[in-house]
């Protein structure tokens, strides 16, 4: 009987490969033989699934996108259920920030993608696309916490994104802590939503 292959599953390790290539050297120069090679494949198997490098890097800003949206799904699953908006929202943007290593290669995939994405525009396409996701949902909890304006949840929505943005490359760059991070956010948090027993 024939083996079965797990196409999702090849292209997902192919993708990995790529992630572990992007969080230590960038994306600008990485060729598909290396992409190859890092995952345990011949290039002929790699160009099976991937016509060109921009297909891979394609598929692996969405697969990044879903991680994303899995790590916060978790942080806001691990809240206890009386958890109002102002929890749930700490929770997604604590999701967004490099805490632990993990979530640091994320991030300089990100990173490697961000800086991809300024000079193409099917990149930048959909890292606009997710952002504009997180801006919504960050704007619907700060409506439901009811603390903010509804024609100024946006804004702050968008405020509240950049601050995070600002803390993640902090927290790459060594500049804060995880504690120094998270006080930061929570500094700018009571500010905004303040904190009610959970």
């Amino acid at each position: 009987m024939p083996k079965q292959v797990d196409h999702d599953e090849r292209r997902r390790r192919i993708s990995l490969a790529l992630w572990r290539i992007a969080a230590a050297r960038g994306l600008e120069s990485v060729s598909m033989r290396e992409v190859a090679a890092e995952a345990g494949m011949s290039i002929g198997l790699v160009q099976h699934y991937f016509a060109a490098k921009d297909d891979m890097l394609a598929f692996t800003a969405r697969h990044l996108r879903e991680r994303i949206e899995e790590r916060v799904r978790q942080s806001v699953a691990a809240l206890p259920r009386a958890a109002g908006p102002r929890h749930t929202l700490r929770a997604v943007l604590t999701a967004l920030l490099p805490l632990d290593p993990g979530s640091r290669d994320e991030t300089l995939v990100g990173v490697a993608l961000f800086i991809r994405a300024l000079n193409d525009p099917g990149t930048a396409a959909l890292y606009r696309h997710g952002r504009a996701g997180l801006t919504s949902a960050v704007t619907r909890l700060l409506r439901a916490a009811g603390h903010v304006a509804p024609a100024e949840a946006e804004l702050t929505a968008e405020t509240l994104l950049a601050l995070t943005d600002g803390l993640a490359s902090d927290l790459l760059l060594g500049h804060h802590s995880p504690a120094q991070a998270l006080r930061v956010l929570d500094h700018h948090l009571d500010m905004v939503v303040p904190a009610s027993p959970v």
